[in-house]
């Protein structure tokens, strides 16, 4: 992988657009990126790990702003980045997700993030020549393409140094993580977690099959009634119960048997002595019913006769029957004549032939009425159009004039429309000066309310200044101090170094007479050096000071002066006054389309009121002549119509009227006639009603109706003689039976004893059946319950037995158990990885620390029995012990963090297959090296970058600067950061 270009755009501390050209950057392979503290270095690789995979490194992509918080809010966050990745080139451009102003109106939106994928020159096999937009697409993409995650990129091409030093001091747990994360040995775990889950299972199923051994022991010990010797019970205590249970079955079975012959034997005596009860019983109520038949025999020749004259009745009730309807019929008859003579005001017995003459006549007359009707249905309809002309004149009159006052009233809409429509284009022009004006009234107010913080700033800022200048100055008074004692004890200084027979340092003489004695409280060099660097520290100190009072004082010179003569609750009720006018204005500007369209209609509307009075005016007149000559024709009908009409509302009414009487007095002639119908069938019936009580053999007929019985009482009647009869055959017929014969009605039978002997028998006979069937069912339970028990006896010992060889791989997978070292299978694969990058870092670190320091792998378990594998410590060969990395100076800690961090990078690389890395960034450290190390550290980079590959160095050490001819430096400023290169 190599990076061509970088392009970022508001993101970071970039507020505008900046160029990174890595192709002129890299030209020497070794580059330098320098700036101030927070001036945006890191924020460049950031932006190279955003472009390739969405995300930052760290605690910075958990906080999600990326956008600058300085850039202009037209100017969209972007970041676009060239390069080639196994010879395909590329351009990836991604934007974030922010917040933004809304375009219309306050508040923000949020602005979605984007990414893309364009391929330069040549388009890979399979691809689509179209650029990539989706965002998952891309990130898939890219990572196939480099052959590694999101974490391996940030590990192996941006190589934090602060990283790597917690990785060289942390304990096996957090090396653990991060080496997983790296290389990938997820994959591992899933195995230790499946032989946890798959010895889980297993456990579970021994102990359901355990459960069910026990459960069985349980049952048959229950059923059995013998206590358990075991929870899972024995073979030997098994055979026992189960032969006893036998021995239980045979015996009952040979009682049942028994007593089942003995029940036998008393039901045949019980049979034997209720047939002989049931014979007498049957021969004494046989004699019984006779003898109660003889004693009711006069009552029932009653019952005989009554019945006869019943039926010889018969003829002569329905002749009275047939009467008695015909009489009522005449009644009907007359109560109609009655009825119809009194509707038509006659006299009931008017002659027959009078009342049909006059039903003729008034016929006549309906029919000569007949011919006005339609006339008179004519003339309803003329006066009902005749009103509707008159409501249609009077509604287009009242029309009319409405249209007039809308005509007279137009002109001064018009003119109030165009005052309304010029009022519009006014507020959309005057919108813009409030906008304006609204943003530079929001600017001022915001500046007047920083002033209180930046007062606050500047007195804090101010007061620090004092404390370093006062610091300084106290710093310098001891240094002083210090100077002048130890010159008044130089001469001890200089004797204390005085040796017999040396030359003296100052007059060359090897003779010391009288050398010089010290003095109290000693000066030495050393605390002279000591009190210049306090006192330097202090004067830098007073100097940060002193510069920021200076800005926070021009921070807030520049804020009044931005402000001027305004003040917060002036600019503040300003503000509120320009948003109400802007909202207003607002709904204004947005009703001149509305307000146009109105004054367009009004002025359209002249004309078209103009045609529609001169169309009411026309239609007005043709209705007031068609109403004049409606009127004529109505008056002119009305006299033909009075005449026929008579005192009645209409001619139908009267029409009506005459047809009503013509049809009463037609059903009074039929009424008459109906009646004398009736009375000659009343007297025939009468007749037909003597005859019939003559032919029955009664004196009369009232002797005939009193013999009359209803069918309820016939039906008593047939029924009693008909049980009486059948009492007695069956009694005859009972005693003439040979199944009876001989029998004594006066016999004892005895059969109270026979029924008890034989309720006892059966008793005992059931209780033996049940004790059988009891115990015939505890046989077949244990049988079954026993061929269960050695069944799951059989599973049972071959399932304990693999779960006890799986719990104990399970235990060696996971680190415990018999496994030595405590390492679990996925500790022991990212050993062998910790093991390649200890080798292949401990040749950087040979060369940087001129062959002092090899890094060692150490395997062994932890302290108190803890999982080992990945311990990592330092060969010194100038003692030749190991010791812990922990006991490295700063130093020597950056020169093995690099070494680490280098290693780390080849082996993640060949490990994942990725892309060759053309393109590495290393980050801090280098401060803590003296000049010898940062030789070697140089000379180890030197190599890094033979073969074409390109080295970017992040730092702030200003020998760097001295060593590194290509530069890349970052400034900062209140309007966001900048990039300038500079070779030498």
């Amino acid at each position: 992988m190599r990076l061509h270009s970088l392009e970022v755009t508001a993101f970071g501390p970039y507020s505008d657009h900046q160029v990174v050209d890595f192709d002129q950057l890299g030209a020497d392979g070794l580059f330098l990126l320098h700036g101030d503290t927070g001036a945006g270095k890191t924020t460049l690789l950031d932006a190279i790990a955003f472009a390739l995979y969405g995300s930052v490194p760290g605690a910075r992509n958990d906080a999600k702003r990326l956008r600058c918080d300085t850039a202009a809010d037209d100017v969209n966050t972007s970041v676009v980045l060239e390069l080639t990745i196994q010879g395909q080139r590329l351009r990836l451009e991604r934007s974030p997700e922010y917040q933004r102003p809304k375009k219309r109106g306050d508040g923000y939106t949020t602005q979605q993030a984007k990414a893309s994928l364009t391929w330069v020159a040549t388009t890979p096999d399979g691809q689509s020549p179209e650029p990539l937009t989706r965002i998952d697409e891309v990130g898939r993409t890219v990572q196939r393409l480099l052959g590694m995650s999101v974490d391996q990129f940030f590990q192996v091409v941006m190589l934090p140094q602060g990283e790597f030093a917690k990785f060289l001091r942390a304990d096996t747990g957090e090396r653990e993580k991060l080496l997983e994360r790296l290389f990938g040995t997820e994959r591992f775990g899933e195995v230790e977690r499946w032989f946890v889950d798959r010895r889980r299972e297993r456990g579970r199923a021994v102990e359901e099959q355990s459960q069910q051994v026990r459960e069985l022991n349980a049952r048959i010990s229950q059923v059995s009634g013998v206590e358990q010797v075991s929870e899972v019970g024995e073979a030997n205590w098994l055979e026992d119960i189960e032969k006893q249970a036998l021995r239980d079955l045979e015996n009952t079975r040979a009682e049942l048997t028994r007593l089942r012959r003995e029940r036998d034997r008393a039901e045949a005596v019980r049979t034997e002595r209720l047939e002989l009860a049931d014979k007498v019983r049957r021969v004494r109520q046989a004699n019984a019913t006779l003898a109660d038949i003889d004693a009711k025999r006069s009552e029932h020749e009653a019952w005989r006769a009554e019945r006869a004259a019943a039926t010889r009745a018969i003829p002569v009730v329905s002749a009275r029957r047939a009467a008695d309807r015909a009489e009522q019929e005449r009644d009907r008859a007359q109560a109609e004549v009655v009825t119809w003579a009194s509707r038509c005001e006659v006299e009931p017995e008017a002659p027959l032939e009078d009342l049909r003459a006059r039903a003729n006549s008034e016929r006549e007359r309906a029919g000569a009425l007949g011919q006005l009707i339609p006339e008179a249905q004519q003339q309803e309809s003329d006066r009902r159009k005749l009103a509707e002309l008159a409501d249609r004149i009077a509604a287009d009159e009242k029309r009319e004039s409405e249209l007039v006052a809308q005509r007279d009233g137009l002109p001064d809409r018009i003119t109030a429309a165009r005052t309304r429509v010029e009022e519009a284009k006014h507020a959309e022009l005057r919108l813009e000066t409030v906008r304006s004006r609204g943003t530079e009234v929001a600017a001022l107010l915001t500046t007047a309310r920083e002033i209180p913080g930046a007062q606050r700033e500047l007195d804090t800022a101010r007061a620090r200044a004092q404390q370093a200048v006062d610091a300084h100055q106290q710093a310098r008074d001891v240094l002083q101090d210090l100077r002048s004692r130890r010159l008044a004890g130089m001469a001890a200084e200089l004797a204390a170094r005085l040796a017999d027979g040396e030359p003296c340092p100052v007059c060359g003489s090897a003779e010391h007479p009288a050398p010089g004695l010290p003095v109290d409280d000693q000066v030495r060099a050393e605390d002279e050096e000591a009190a210049q660097t306090a006192e330097q520290r202090a004067q830098a100190e007073r100097e940060r000071a002193t510069t920021a009072a200076q800005q926070a004082e021009q921070q807030l010179a520049n804020l009044r002066e931005r402000l001027g003569e305004h003040t917060e609750p002036a600019l503040a009720e300003e503000l509120d006054e320009l948003r109400a006018e802007r909202k207003r204005l607002d709904e204004t500007a947005a009703a001149f389309g509305q307000r146009e369209a109105e004054l367009a209609k009004l002025e359209a509307a002249t004309d078209e009121l103009g045609e529609q009075i001169s169309a009411l005016r026309s239609g007005i007149a043709a209705a007031r002549s068609e109403n004049t000559a409606l009127t004529a024709s109505i008056d002119e009908r009305e006299a033909r119509l009075r005449d026929g009409r008579g005192d009645f509302d209409s001619i139908a009414d009267r029409r009506a009227h005459l047809l009503d009487v013509a049809d009463r007095l037609e059903r009074l002639v039929a009424a008459r006639t109906a009646r004398d119908d009736a009375q000659q069938r009343l007297t025939e019936a009468r007749a037909a009603l003597a005859e019939a009580a003559t032919a029955a053999g009664f004196a009369d007929t009232d002797e005939a109706l009193a013999a009359e019985r209803d069918e309820r009482r016939l039906a008593e009647l047939e029924e009693s003689l008909a049980e009486v009869d059948r009492r007695a055959a069956g009694a005859r017929e009972a005693l003439a039976g040979a199944d009876l014969f001989g029998v004594d009605p006066d016999t004892e039978v005895g059969l109270e004893q026979a029924v008890e002997a034989a309720t006892t028998a059966t008793e005992a006979a059931e209780r033996a059946a049940a004790v059988a069937h009891g115990a015939e069912q505890r046989h077949g339970e244990l049988a079954d319950l026993g061929e269960r028990l050695r069944a799951a006896w059989a599973e049972l010992g071959p399932a304990m037995a693999e779960h006890a060889e799986l719990e104990a791989l399970a235990d060696v997978v996971n680190g415990r158990g018999q496994n030595a070292r405590k390492m679990s299978l996925r500790a022991y694969v990212l050993a062998a990885r910790l093991e390649e990058v200890a080798i292949a870092a401990t040749r950087r670190l040979q060369r940087m620390s001129d062959g002092r320091y090899s890094f060692v792998h150490s395997d062994a378990a932890g302290a108190r029995g803890t999982r080992g594998g990945l311990g990592l410590d330092v060969l010194d060969d100038y003692s030749g012990k190991v010791r812990p990395a922990k006991t490295l100076s700063g130093g020597e800690s950056f020169l093995a963090s690099l070494s680490l961090a280098l290693g780390l990078a080849d082996v993640v690389a060949a490990e994942t297959g990725g892309a060759l890395l053309d393109t590495l960034f290393i980050d801090e450290g280098f401060g803590t090296l003296d000049a010898d190390t940062l030789d070697l550290v140089m000379d180890t980079l030197d190599e890094l970058r033979a073969g074409g590959r390109v080295v970017g160095l992040v730092s702030h050490v200003e020998e760097m600067r001295q060593r590194i001819a290509v530069r890349l430096r970052v400034r900062k400023s209140r309007h966001g950061s900048t990039l300038e290169l500079a070779t030498s």
